[in-house]
């Protein structure tokens, strides 16, 4: 064999098995979550995405720029691009400045960056008077915020990555005064610009506390002794684009759903997405509750009903929606410390289940009574009262399973356990 084929052939062999240990090397970071009322603006909203005022949010604190200044964003498993507040406002008084950041970087809209990897924002990208990149996102309340990409060192943990893309945003709509207790947001989506994927991790997991819905977010390998096995479901992969589908969500494939041992009476077919791509089914950490399309959710309403229709007091006000999705409410004597029995409903994947139980099922809606009795709302609400055309499953049933979501082997995993027990154990304290 030719001696240059030898050394190219070692040289190759070397230069992999350095890349593997440097990947099998990556340094695991843990970072605490943070649970906050913030309003629909904060999250954007692809195609079918949904987002509603006054939606309690998961947050990461981290720090940007040089010198690094510290930011808070909503954790947001449903949005590619991150992005930041730039320009100070009554609205936004919390903001990322760049013009003291010695490694800020806008990006031209020449750059490959600007024409080839924002192919899935639901807005295009323009170029504006300076020839930078500008994107605009929208949301489900009619409002936006836009601004330039740019390059930016983050700062998570003790780890620096510099030259990150993110959205700095100078210009937006809104009305809502509860926008100004975050700095932004960060994109987890399978985006080729999300944090998780520019950061090169294969996996990310988080876990959320039913006591507070405060957790901790974790990037990398997962080999705590204390956490279960986890089980795992596919995620569905769309390799053609349609207009109804969102390629780089985290969708699953939704096949029944059971209330206490009672499947309900519902063909598969009701939770496939159809030839336009609508009735994807997507696990989403910035929506706070979960949402199911028409036929099922009729079908949830009219079991759960029947199976708790000797525990619990309907509102019976056909006017009063909450959320503007979540039609099946209940009066609960405001003297009861607890809820009375209820039925669970487990959510049926391949490979997985997800049992909502107890108080996950019941939300007491704050200030909302009927004489001597407090409104408690079902928390798995209506998608077709939203017009959003996919089911949803939000953080606030994701309570108290360690989430995995596996970029590498397209899957995601889940085990129950305490997150504020795994939250004390991995040294946050919560």
């Amino acid at each position: 064999m030719d001696d240059s084929l030898i050394l190219l052939l070692f040289f190759l062999m070397f230069s992999s098995f350095f890349i593997q240990s440097i990947s099998t090397k990556q340094q695991s970071l843990i970072l605490p979550l943070t649970a906050k009322k913030i309003s629909s603006v904060s999250i954007p909203k692809p195609p079918n995405r949904v987002a509603f005022h006054h939606n309690v949010s998961l947050t990461v604190s981290l720090s940007v720029g040089s010198p690094p200044q510290q930011v808070t964003m909503v954790l947001d498993t449903g949005s590619e691009l991150s992005w930041l507040h730039c320009k100070k406002t009554t609205a936004t008084p919390s903001v990322f400045n760049p013009l003291v950041s010695k490694s800020y970087s806008a990006i031209p809209c020449s750059s490959a960056t600007c024409r080839m990897k924002t192919r899935d924002f639901s807005v295009p990208v323009s170029c504006d008077p300076k020839k930078l990149c500008h994107a605009t996102l929208s949301y489900a309340d009619a409002s936006s915020v836009e601004g330039n990409l740019a390059l930016e060192t983050f700062r998570i943990d003790n780890l620096n990555l510099p030259g990150m893309v993110f959205g700095c945003m100078d210009a937006g709509s809104s009305s809502n005064p509860e926008d100004a207790k975050t700095t932004g947001l960060v994109g987890m989506n399978r985006g080729g610009l999300s944090l998780v994927s520019q950061m090169g991790y294969p996996k990310f997991s988080y876990c959320i506390s039913g006591r507070d819905s405060n957790g901790v977010l974790l990037f990398g390998e997962v080999d705590l002794p204390w956490l279960r096995p986890r089980k795992y479901t596919p995620l569905v992969q769309m390799s053609t684009p349609l207009p109804y589908f969102d390629r780089v969500a985290y969708t699953v494939q939704l096949e029944g759903i059971k209330v206490g041992g009672t499947v309900l009476p519902l063909p598969k077919s009701v939770f496939v997405p159809d030839h336009t791509g609508a009735g994807q089914t997507m696990v989403d950490s910035g929506t706070q509750f979960t949402f199911l399309l028409g036929p099922a959710y009729t079908a949830l309403k009219n079991e759960f009903t029947k199976q708790t229709k000797e525990v619990l007091r309907n509102l019976n006000d056909p006017n009063f929606v909450f959320q503007g999705a979540m039609d099946l409410c209940y009066l609960v004597e405001s003297t009861r410390t607890t809820l009375p029995p209820l039925p669970p409903v487990t959510l049926m994947f391949p490979g997985v289940e997800m049992s909502v139980t107890g108080e996950k099922l019941l939300y007491k809606l704050a200030g909302a009574t009927r004489g001597k009795d407090q409104v408690y709302c079902f928390t798995i609400g209506n998608s077709d009262l939203l017009g959003v055309e996919a089911y949803i499953i939000g953080h606030h049933h994701q309570q108290n399973f360690w989430m995995e979501f596996d970029l590498a082997n397209s899957r995601v995993g889940l085990a129950e356990v305490s997150c504020e027990l795994a939250s004390q154990k991995l040294g946050l304290g919560l």
